[in-house]
C-alpha cells in the first residue's frame, strides 16, 4: 500500500492511494497506523474498499509524518563515489573509508512536503545544497536488531532531499548536525511505500537535479552498507521506535563537491525521484528564516 498525508481544510489528513484516488483512514496521522501493526494494515486495507475521497492532482500533499516524533535519524558516506568525492573538501580533515556506517540527526522541523518550497535565507546561508536519498520508517521498534530480522522491522520506503547549508556546516566544525538542521529543508515523500509494493530483488534506482540537469543517479546496490544493515548497526544499544526515519544516504554528485561548486538559488526547482517511489518536487523561495512557517514559505512562492 502507498500511505500519504494531504491538507484537509488546514488539517493533516491521513490517506490510502488507490491509484490516483485518496481513501481517507479513520485515524488521526500515520503514525497511529504504524504503531497499530498488523491491525492498522487491515485498518487501510479495509478502506480501500470505501468510496474516494480525493483526487491526487487535486490535493496539497503533506510529508506522509508531517511532524515527526524524534529528530530525523540520516547516514553519512554510505555510497562509495559521494565519499570519495568529498577528498580534499573536509577542512584538511583525512577521513579513512568507515568501517562501520556513520549517522547523525537532523532537527524534526526540517521537514516539509514533496511540494512545499524550500526556504532560502541569504542572511544565514549562501551554500544550499541539496541530497537526493532513499528513507526508510520504522513499523515495528527494537534494539539490537539482527540483520536477517530487519525486514520485518520496516513499515515502508519514501524519498527524501537531505538540503544542507554547507557554509552553516562548515563554520561549526564540519559536523552535520547543524548544517543539516535548517528548518523547511527536509522534502520527505510523497507516499510511504509499504515493502509488498516493491521487488526486494530489484535495487531501487534515485535521481537528483536541479532545472532539468541530473546531479545524481544512482541505484541501492551501491551502497556501501545495505538498508538491513544501516538499521541493525544503528538498533545497537540504541531502541528505535516506530515512526522513526532513517535517511540511508546520499549517491555521488552533491554540489559542493563540484568544480566549481553548485549551489541553490532562488528560483531553482530540484527533484528528488526514484520509479518505485514517485517525486519529490520543491523550489527554492526567498524567505526569512526568523519568520519562517511552512504557510509562509508556501504564499511566498504563490507571488
Amino acid at each position: 500500500m502507498r500511505f500519504v498525508t494531504y491538507d484537509r481544510d488546514g488539517t493533516p489528513q491521513p490517506a490510502v492511494l488507490r491509484g490516483a484516488e485518496l481513501v481517507d483512514l479513520d485515524v488521526p496521522r500515520i503514525l497511529d497506523v504504524i504503531r497499530l501493526g498488523d491491525d492498522g494494515l487491515r485498518l487501510a486495507a479495509a478502506a480501500l474498499d470505501r468510496p474516494a475521497s480525493a483526487v491526487l492532482d487535486d490535493v496539497h500533499l503533506l510529508s506522509p509524518i508531517p511532524e515527526p516524533e524524534r529528530f530525523v535519524l540520516a547516514t553519512g558516506w554510505n555510497y562509495l563515489e559521494h565519499f570519495n568525492e568529498g577528498i580534499g573538501k573536509r577542512n584538511d580533515t583525512v577521513v579513512e573509508l568507515p568501517e562501520f556506517p556513520s549517522f547523525f540527526a537532523k532537527a524534526d522541523t526540517t521537514v516539509i512536503g514533496p511540494r512545499d518550497p524550500l526556504p532560502y535565507d541569504a542572511a544565514l546561508t549562501e551554500q544550499l545544497d541539496g541530497e537526493g536519498e532513499i528513507a526508510v520508517v520504522i513499523g515495528i521498534g527494537g534494539r539490537n536488531i539482527p540483520v536477517d530480522q530487519v525486514p520485518r522491522h520496516l513499515f515502508g520506503y519514501t524519498l527524501a532531499n537531505d538540503v544542507t547549508a554547507r557554509d552553516i556546516q562548515r563554520r561549526h566544525g564540519g559536523q552535520w548536525l547543524k548544517g543539516k538542521s535548517v528548518d523547511g529543508t527536509c522534502p520527505l515523500g510523497p507516499a510511504l511505500v509499504t515493502p509488498d509494493e516493491l521487488d526486494p530483488q530489484v535495487p531501487l534506482d534515485l535521481t537528483y537535479s536541479v532545472n532539468g540537469e541530473v546531479m545524481q543517479d544512482a541505484t541501492t546496490d551501491l551502497m556501501i552498507f545495505t538498508i538491513a544493515e544501516l538499521v541493525s548497526s544503528l538498533s545497537e544499544a540504541m531502541t528505535l521506535q516506530p515512526g522513526d526515519i532513517l535517511l540511508t544516504g546520499t549517491p555521488a554528485g552533491a554540489g559542493y563537491a563540484r568544480n566549481p561548486p553548485m549551489f541553490l538559488a532562488p528560483g531553482d526547482e530540484v527533484v528528488v525521484a526514484s520509479s518505485a517511489l514517485g517525486e519529490l518536487r520543491n523550489r527554492v523561495v526567498e524567505q526569512s528564516l526568523t519568520t519562517y512557517t511552512p504557510h509562509a514559505a508556501q504564499s511566498a512562492a504563490e507571488v
